[in-house]
């Protein structure tokens, strides 16, 4: 049509543009993870193979980031840890949205005795001092990679679980879900096409502040000596620089400033997605 100006579009790449900080938070991920996928490329030697060339300081040669009490190359096991915990984090993370979406879903759709029971669950877990128990659980069960996802992801779904209820409470009377009800739709497709993305919103802000958690709470497992010893992960190195932290500051400091950058990231990037996917605010400036 000749003479109209076309509005831009408001996606929501452009509101999240838009945000203080989602920019820098979305390239602070992107860097980490193809650093993680690059991680056999980017590395200078192979992270356990250690030297004679032991605690050297950042810059030395053919050590960037210097060497720890073994002579390992902090730069390798940097990159190589980076695998470890942005798996563990966006595959936990993943994991409770899931659970948290389909008991939610559940609990809010179905209502009654099944709701009030789903709830309590959801209560009880989050009740639940969740380091402490993934520690014992960790301890009795092992410290693979598969279990500490596992644990992170069956203790975080409740947050989501309860957001997802509380949106499908809402929506299950709306009239376009009466109308797809009286069209002959299963009680499934309903809640799957008509009502769960109408709660989308909630459900990706959440999942973007858990992989936060859970690469926290991966770290501080990893920090205690329950991390998985096959791999190497932020965690684990920070564990073993806790007796060199006066004599050799380089092997705490890099892998802790490269958890709170990932973390700070998805973070910011959560409270953007928050912002962007709000509909009081979308289409604010």
């Amino acid at each position: 049509m000749t003479g109209l100006a076309l509005a831009p579009r408001n996606t929501l790449w452009s509101r999240l543009r838009r945000r203080p900080g989602a920019t820098l938070a979305m390239a602070a991920i992107a860097i980490s993870v193809l650093v993680a996928i690059a991680a056999p490329l980017l590395a200078l030697r192979d992270p356990f193979s250690g030297s004679a060339a032991s605690l050297l300081p950042p810059l030395s040669p053919g050590h960037p980031l210097g060497t720890d009490h073994l002579g390992r190359d902090l730069w390798s096991q940097l990159v190589y840890g980076a695998r470890v915990s942005l798996a563990v984090g966006i595959l936990a993370a993943a994991s409770a949205v899931l659970i948290g979406t389909a008991i939610g879903a559940i609990a809010g759709y179905v209502g009654g005795v099944l709701d009030n029971a789903l709830m309590r669950l959801a209560e009880f877990f989050q009740t639940l001092p969740r380091f402490v128990l993934a520690i014992v659980t960790i301890a009795f069960f092992g410290s693979s990679v598969l279990h500490v996802i596992i644990v992170i992801a069956i203790l975080s779904w409740p947050q989501t679980a309860r957001l997802v209820r509380a949106g499908v409470i809402t929506l299950r009377s709306a009239a376009f879900v009466e109308a797809a009800r009286l069209g002959g739709k299963s009680d499934t497709a309903i809640v799957v096409r008509e009502i769960l993305p109408n709660v989308i919103a909630p459900i990706v802000v959440t999942g973007s502040l858990d992989v936060a958690a859970a690469i926290l709470l991966e770290a501080g497992l990893g920090f205690f000596g329950l991390g998985d010893p096959n791999l190497v992960s932020w965690g684990g190195m920070l564990n073993q620089a806790q007796q060199y932290l006066r004599q050799a500051w380089w092997m705490s400091v890099f892998p802790g400033l490269a958890i709170t950058v990932v973390v700070l990231a998805f973070n910011l990037l959560g409270d953007a997605l928050n912002d962007a996917l709000n509909p009081r605010l979308r289409d604010a400036p």
